[in-house]
C-alpha cells in the first residue's frame, strides 16, 4: 500500500529542523581565529629558518666557486665544498658538518 499523506515519512529537512540546535554559532564581531596559540607563530619562524638556510647555501657557493676558480679548476669538487664549509662555518659547527658531509660523500661513493 502507498503511504498517504498522513502517514508520510518526515524528510531531511524536517527532521533537522525537528532537533534543538547542539551550540550557537559566534556572531560576526565575535570571530575566533582559524590558528591560536603556538601554531598562529609556525610560518613567521619557518620563513627566518628558511632565510637562514639559504643564506648560508649562498655563501658556501659563492665560496667553493672562488677555491675552483683560485686553482684554476672548471668543477667544484667536494674538495672545494669541504674548505668552504670551513672557512664560512664558525669552529664545532664546521667540524660537525664536515663529519657529516664525509660520511654523505663515503655512503655515495659506495652506492
Amino acid at each position: 500500500m502507498a503511504p498517504t499523506k498522513a502517514e508520510k515519512k518526515p524528510t531531511e529537512k524536517a527532521a533537522a529542523a525537528e532537533k534543538a540546535p547542539a551550540e550557537k554559532k559566534p556572531k560576526a564581531g565575535k570571530k575566533l581565529p582559524k590558528e591560536a596559540g603556538a601554531a598562529a607563530g609556525d610560518n613567521k619562524a619557518m620563513s627566518i629558518m628558511n632565510s637562514c638556510i639559504n643564506n648560508i647555501f649562498e655563501k658556501l657557493a659563492q665560496e667553493s666557486s672562488r677555491l675552483a676558480r683560485c686553482n684554476k679548476k672548471p668543477t667544484i669538487t667536494s674538495r672545494e665544498i669541504q674548505t668552504a664549509v670551513r672557512l664560512v662555518l664558525p669552529g664545532e659547527l664546521a667540524k660537525h658538518a664536515v663529519s657529516e658531509g664525509t660520511k654523505a660523500v663515503t655512503k655515495f661513493i659506495s652506492s
